[in-house]
């Protein structure tokens, strides 16, 4: 029996070993990123005033559903330091994901055509804030167009740093030896998901010492919609636990995840 037990502790070792720990910068427990997907009008007008009131800064992974009005808003987020990401021109997804965009099916899309997209997006905007160096994320979540599988050709381009994926309250981030750049996990929110929910997600995030990422989309309005009252909850949480967390956008919190991997 003594011998099973110390097998078993040694193989907890062996694990705990295999795993790659971060020691996140001035000593912070843990951190989180708080992303945005679309482009929404709700974005601009509830979700930015609330983290700029607190000195947070997001990531907005934007879309080409850009125009006049809306255009010069992105700047000044950007030139504020949030995070303006790559979610490609017109979001191809399934059909059976959506089926109100029959145009952009991802089933009838090339891996050629979603590389132009992705590629001609960064162009985009290069012309809003006049940085390189994109993140991106799967529109839908989904990696494959075609029925096929995209993701090795993003990462061989390298047009894009990190991209992020899908997941539930469960994708708490802590091996990080092994996380793939451009598989990166994230929480999807369902529409109205409460401030207790939300503010769970940090409390296990920053009991296992890792990080998570919060996949918002409209905050007050549009769709998959977090309420305002919850998405500020939210922030003061953060902002009264901020000695040991991080809130971090996502291609400066996988900056220092790559840089602290090299240490090895």
């Amino acid at each position: 029996m003594k011998k099973l037990t110390l097998f078993f502790l040694l193989l907890s070792v062996i694990a705990s070993a295999q795993q790659k720990k971060i020691k996140w910068p001035h000593h912070k427990k843990a951190v989180i990123v708080l992303t945005y997907d679309d482009a929404l009008d709700s974005q601009l007008k509830n979700a930015i005033p609330q983290l700029n009131k607190l000195n947070f800064k997001g990531t907005f992974f934007l879309t080409s559903e850009l125009n006049s009005v809306s255009i010069p808003k992105w700047r000044k987020a950007g030139a504020e330091g949030h995070e303006l990401a790559n979610h490609t021109l017109f979001h191809p997804c399934l059909s059976e994901t959506m089926p109100d965009n029959p145009v952009n099916a991802a089933e009838h899309y090339s891996i050629f055509q979603i590389m132009r997209e992705i590629y001609t997006m960064n162009n985009f905007l290069y012309a809003i804030d006049g940085k390189s160096g994109r993140t991106y994320a799967y529109p839908c979540t989904e990696t494959e167009v075609g029925g096929k599988s995209y993701v090795d050709t993003l990462r061989k381009s390298t047009m894009i740093k990190y991209a992020r994926v899908g997941g539930d309250d469960d994708a708490v981030i802590t091996d990080f030896k092994h996380l793939d750049n451009m598989l990166v996990p994230s929480y999807g929110l369902e529409d109205s998901t409460p401030a207790n929910k939300l503010i769970e997600f940090v409390k296990k995030v920053e009991k296992s010492g890792g990080m998570g990422i919060f996949m918002f989309h409209g905050i007050g309005g549009d769709f998959i919609k977090t309420s305002t009252q919850a998405h500020k909850e939210l922030l003061e949480y953060l902002a009264k636990n901020k000695t040991d967390i991080w809130v971090a956008t996502f291609q400066q919190a996988m900056d220092y995840i790559t840089l602290e991997n090299k240490k090895g």
